[in-house]
């Protein structure tokens, strides 16, 4: 399992609204007017830390909040794209069959008959679905995998590995 400081991303600053120092912000919370209590919030190092000190629903997971200390339409600003994250151990415990996508990272993937093919590097999504990133032990060219339950058929966190099954297609090519 992950540690629980892992920082999660949860959301990102967009533009300011109005000139009191409030700031637009994209939730990627399943409920978007949760992420503020996932405090406290930070930058991607964790170097600076941002207080809600109120939130309003601006529309679909988009927010306006005001942050302690931003006081300004310049400051709110200068907050613009800056990433939120929260600490894994503050987040809301997974369903039994749902998952983080950052309890992803790092574990083994392996196919059906035991064969590691590397560790899980990332879980992009470019529009038409996730897709598993794996990167070979040895080094190498990344390899790429649907990200669907045919492909990965199975995920024990306990054991630290998920199962890939390569499509037909993607086999047949190696």
């Amino acid at each position: 399992m992950p540690s629980p400081a892992r920082l999660v991303l949860v959301g990102r600053f967009g533009a300011p609204q109005g000139v009191r120092g409030e700031v637009r912000v994209q939730s990627f919370t399943g409920d978007p007017k949760a992420i503020g209590g996932y405090a406290p919030l930070t930058d991607a190092r964790g170097a600076r830390a941002f207080a809600f000190e109120r939130q309003r629903a601006l529309k679909d997971d988009m927010l306006v909040v005001k942050v302690a200390g931003v006081d300004t339409r310049e400051a709110a600003a200068a907050l613009t794209g800056v990433e939120l994250f929260a600490r894994r151990d503050r987040l809301p415990p997974a369903s039994p069959d749902e998952f983080y996508v950052d309890d992803l990272l790092g574990l083994e993937a392996v196919t059906k008959a035991g064969v590691s093919l590397g560790r899980v590097a990332a879980v992009p999504n470019f529009g038409a679905g996730d897709i598993l990133e794996v990167a070979p032990e040895g080094g190498g060219e990344t390899l790429l995998f649907p990200f669907t339950r045919a492909v990965v058929p199975d995920i024990d966190f306990e054991a630290g590995r998920l199962v890939v099954e390569p499509p037909a297609e993607l086999d047949a090519s190696r």
